[in-house]
């Protein structure tokens, strides 16, 4: 009988920065993971956010200098895990977003796997 794999956790990254975005793309890649898509304007981050198929996000807090907090409000409308990706630390959420993972920028591919791990996403999706 053949063993039948589940298919690779699909990832949605918001990141306003290209090199940034390339290397956060390579990371998951090497991590196991499939970037679904990636947004770099807060119009086709909500538009995706609200609509694409992915299993969980990646998401630039500052993103074009808007706060990426409507794509988060969509992303929870849909129960998909997502986490922050900011320079600025934790401390600059708001009350709401608290409870969200934060990864800390700039970062290495094992804090990625550890805020990913958070989420309670394999990168074997269920």
């Amino acid at each position: 009988m053949l063993d039948k794999k589940a298919p690779a956790a699909r990832v949605l990254v918001v990141e306003d920065e290209m090199m940034v975005a390339m290397l956060v793309e390579d990371m998951l890649t090497d991590l196991g993971y499939v970037v679904a898509t990636v947004a770099s304007r807060m119009e086709s981050a909500i538009e995706h956010a609200e609509r694409a198929d992915f299993d969980l996000a990646i998401l630039d807090l500052n993103l074009n200098g808007e706060k990426s907090y409507p794509v988060a409000e969509a992303l929870r409308a849909r129960n998909v895990p997502f986490l922050f990706a900011t320079g600025y630390g934790e401390a600059a959420l708001p009350q709401a977003f608290r409870d969200v993972p934060t990864l800390q920028k700039p970062f290495v591919s094992g804090q990625l796997q550890h805020a990913l791990d958070l989420l309670g996403v394999s990168r074997r999706a269920d």
